[in-house]
Parts: structure tokens; C-alpha cells; sequence
């Protein structure tokens, strides 16, 4: 067997197998014995089959089968041998064809190199780093939000946005009058805050038990099947045929009473004895607010050292012929009408992936298993988090994602979380950080932008 490879350019090379009849003859010899063995002929037991019987009935495939093995086997050893960075998978010529009577091949493809990539990532490089200034307006709301969080249900004098309406609900004829036989629900709960009609939410505004509501379901959800089926407690094929307007008598106004300014729910809303007024409150809100948002600044971050890197980059080139044809053979809705178009959106991130390839070699960065768990902590921490401060102890986050993490999915993307977030942080170590404080709503407006 005789391996050729030629650089075509910086990034496209030629690799040429060639084969003789010795380096695969002994192996279809084999193939075809083990093939007897199994399966007898006609006046033939298993294993007795004359070899030229075999030959001309399975010969050709068992040949194709070997020979193919035989060059798929010497490419990639060939690309892992020499270290080869190729992208994509190789692509077989187009003149590469198999003919049983030949006794030697010689088959060419085309492989993609990876581009040499000059990162130049240093403290001369200056990147925007941007942190959001928290607003006494900002803790204002979180707190209000966390009284409603942490509030209790009881019954209110007047209906407000997110009050549960309790009451009779009465189907009308067109004149306004009740409809005799008509539809009648005794203990009727709405929730107007959930219809899709601003309209129909109106009707309810400023109501007090005793007040009587013309509204009309249909209007109130858009016709949902479900919807309806739920308010008016009848079966779901019976929907079309009440689409017109009822009376709501209210009996009973459920609202959220928000939480007092107490010691319990300081406890709740921030932890433990972080807080023991309002002063204190606001400055732990405060800090839990800052926390949020670094999210927000390291993925603004991201976007901004992203572009400063790929701009001192500048153009590179990649082996296009190749990352097409691979791309093809991994989505089937690419194909040869549309490759063309999507490779332009698809090629950036190709280029950039590559990039980030030389960035975690160029910092030595590695992902290590107390990376994993701490990507599974933060993933265990925002599920947990909706049942406030109370179930976030060290204890069970630690147990919850030492569980998460055993399951491969979850361990891949994982993985890929934290090598992001060391690319990143590596970045932003071995730059220059041009740091800005914005309101929020100038943040925002980086994005508009």
C-alpha cells in the first residue's frame, strides 16, 4: 500500500491511496472462508463450500467491502499519524470508481485543513467591559416583587390586576336576558389577568362583591377550546354553541396581600439574618441585584471581545469545497440549490470556533470535573431558586448536581458552558478592560445598536 500526500494550498490537500492485489487478497481470502463457514450451498454443507464456488458467487462484494475498509482505514490513519488538523471529512474524488476485474486501486480525496490562526491577544488589546449601575428604582421593584412573591392570597373589597374572581356565572340570551336552560355555573372562578383580551379585562376593573359583569368568554381567550371548556364546565364540543355574552355576579374577590416588612420576610426574600430592616433589606437586594446582572455584563462582554478579536484576526481562509460538502452530508435540508446561501451564515461561526480553538490553546485551558459540578450547581441553583432562599443551602445544591451530572447530555453541556466561560474569563485576564458603568437602559440600548 502506498499513501501520497500533497498540499494543494494552505488549507485544501490531496491524499492518494493506492492498493495492490497483495495488501488486500489474504484478507478477502478470510472474509470469504468465514463466509463457508456459515453458509452452506446447494450439495454443499456449511463450511465444505469449494472456495471457487465462493469466489464467483461473493467474490466481487467481499472484494469492494475489503477494499473499502482498506482505504478508509489508511486515511485516517494517515490524517492521525501526521496530526493533521482537517475539517470536515475527507471527500472522495469523483473519478474514484472500483472495478472487479482490476487487481490494484488507487483512490484520491480532498481533505480540509484547519487555517493557521494568528491570535493576538495581549494588554494592548483594549475591549469595553460594561457593568449596570443598580437604581434605587431597581431595589424598589425587586422588593415589590419579592412582597408579591412571598404574599399571602385573602379576600379583597375591590378586584385589582392579578385578583381571582369568584362568583356566578349566568349564560345570556341576545336581548341581555337570561337564557332559560342556559348555561350556569355556580361557583365560577376567573382570573382576568390571564385573558388575552385587554377589552374584557376592563370590565372587571374596580369591581366589588355584589357587582354583576357583562363579559363574553369566547372574547376573553380567543376562542380557546380549553379555555372555554375550563370556565364554563362543559364538554369541549359543545364550545361553538355558547360563543355569546353571560353574566359574572361577583361573591368573592381573592387578592394577593404582599408580604409585611418583618423579620420573616427579610429571612425569605434574602437569607437567614442578611437583613433586619428595611435599610438592610435594600442594600441585600441591592447586592443580589449586582450579582444578577454580571451575567448580563460578561455576555455583553462576550459579543464585544468576540468582534475585537475577529476584527484583529482579519480575514481567514478555510477549505470552502470541503466544509460544503461535509455540511451537506450533516443537515439534509442543505443541499446543492441552497449550500451557497447558508454557508455565508453558517461560515462566521466556523471561523470563530476555530479561533476560540487557538485561544484554548494559546492559555492552555483545560475543563476540569469541579468545572462540571460548578456549571451543574448554577443549573441546580436556578432550579431551586423559585422556592426561594430557604431551599438554596450548600448541602442539597452540592447533592443535586453531583446527580445531574452523571448523565452525559447534561455533562456535554456542561462542558461546553465552562470552556466558554474560561475562554472568556482568559480574555478578559490578558486584555485591557475599558470599563463603563451604564444605566440599564442604556445597556440595552448596546443592543439596538
Amino acid at each position: 500500500m502506498n499513501v501520497d500526500y500533497r498540499k494543494l494550498d494552505n488549507v485544501n490537500a490531496e491524499l492518494s491511496v493506492t492498493l495492490e492485489e497483495k495488501d488486500y487478497a489474504d484478507k478477502v481470502k478470510k472474509q470469504l472462508k468465514e463466509i463457508g463457514k456459515h453458509r452452506p450451498e446447494p450439495g454443499f454443507r456449511a463450511g465444505h463450500v469449494p472456495m471457487a464456488m465462493l469466489e464467483k458467487k461473493y467474490g466481487a462484494g467481499v472484494k469492494y467491502d475489503v477494499i473499502n475498509r482498506e482505504i478508509a482505514d489508511a486515511v485516517y490513519d494517515y490524517i492521525r499519524d501526521n496530526k493533521l488538523r482537517v475539517l470536515g471529512q475527507p471527500v472522495a474524488d469523483k473519478d474514484n470508481q472500483f472495478k472487479d476485474g482490476e487487481k490494484d486501486f488507487t483512490f484520491k480525496f480532498k481533505l480540509g485543513l484547519a487555517p493557521e490562526i494568528d491570535v493576538k491577544i495581549g494588554k494592548d488589546m483594549k475591549i469595553p467591559y460594561y457593568t449596570i449601575a443598580v437604581s434605587d428604582e431597581m431595589v424598589d421593584q425587586e422588593i415589590t416583587a419579592l412582597r408579591k412573591r412571598f404574599g399571602v392570597q385573602g379576600p379583597g373589597e375591590e378586584t385589582e390586576p392579578d385578583a381571582v374572581i369568584k362568583g356566578v356565572i349566568s349564560e345570556l340570551n341576545p336581548d341581555g336576558s337570561v337564557k332559560e336552560d342556559g348555561i350556569v355555573v355556580e361557583n365560577g372562578i376567573l382570573a382576568p389577568m390571564h385573558f388575552t383580551s385587554d377589552e374584557q379585562k376592563k370590565l372587571f376593573e374596580g369591581k366589588h362583591p355584589g357587582d354583576v359583569v357583562v363579559f363574553n368568554p369566547a372574547a376573553s381567550c380567543n376562542t380557546n377550546v380549553t379555555e372555554m371548556s375550563s370556565m364554563l364546565n362543559i364538554d369541549k364540543e359543545d364550545v361553538e354553541n355558547h360563543k355569546g355574552d353571560f353574566n359574572f355576579e361577583i361573591k368573592e374577590i381573592i387578592v394577593l396581600k404582599p408580604a409585611e416588612l418583618d423579620q420573616e420576610f427579610f429571612d425569605n426574600a434574602v437569607g437567614k439574618d442578611k437583613a433586619h430592616n428595611e435599610e438592610e433589606l435594600k442594600e441585600a437586594v441591592k447586592d443580589l441585584i449586582k450579582d444578577q446582572l454580571k451575567a448580563e455584563s460578561n455576555f455583553r462582554f462576550s459579543i464585544d471581545a468576540r468582534n475585537v478579536i475577529e476584527k484583529s484576526v482579519g480575514n481567514v481562509q478555510l477549505p470552502e469545497e470541503v466544509l460544503k460538502s461535509f455540511l451537506m452530508g450533516q443537515n439534509e435540508q442543505l443541499t446543492e440549490a441552497n449550500i451557497d446561501e447558508e454557508y455565508v451564515k453558517i461560515r462566521p461561526q466556523l471561523v470563530w470556533d476555530l479561533t476560540k480553538d487557538e485561544i484554548v490553546s494559546k492559555f492552555d485551558i483545560k475543563v476540569t470535573e469541579d468545572d462540571l459540578l460548578d456549571e451543574a450547581r448554577i443549573a441546580v441553583y436556578r432550579q431551586l431558586s423559585q422556592y426561594g432562599p430557604a431551599s438554596l443551602t450548600e448541602g442539597l445544591i452540592d447533592h443535586y448536581a453531583q446527580e445531574v451530572v452523571k448523565d452525559q447530555k447534561n455533562r456535554d453541556s456542561f462542558e461546553r458552558n465552562a470552556l466558554n466561560k474560561k475562554i472568556f474569563e482568559s480574555i478578559k485576564e490578558n486584555v485591557t478592560l475599558d470599563n463603563k458603568e451604564l444605566s440599564l437602559d442604556d445597556f440595552k440600548k448596546l443592543y439596538q445598536a
